[in-house]
């Protein structure tokens, strides 16, 4: 399986994109401050996320919410 996920940053409300074939491990990554993008946004938490099959179609669909469009379709689902 391979997730496509989304953090929000408490400190500033930014959203984080990504993907990962191990979310709790990379969610953990991110909470314990191991991930560059996202360590001086802490504290963050998770506030979407999809899964799949194929590491290819997480990547393009990583991509395409981060593009306007998927911000706002984010913006609306979170909301």
């Amino acid at each position: 399986m391979y997730y496509v996920y989304v953090l929000k940053s408490i400190k500033d409300e930014s959203l984080y994109i990504g993907y990962s074939s191990n979310l709790k491990l990379r969610l953990k990554e991110h909470f314990d401050g191991l991930v560059t993008a996202t360590k001086d946004r802490r504290p963050l938490k998770l506030v979407y996320y999809e899964c799949g099959l194929s590491k290819e179609k997480a990547i393009l669909r990583e991509k395409s919410l981060k593009t306007g469009f998927g911000r706002n379709y984010l913006k609306n689902r979170i909301a």
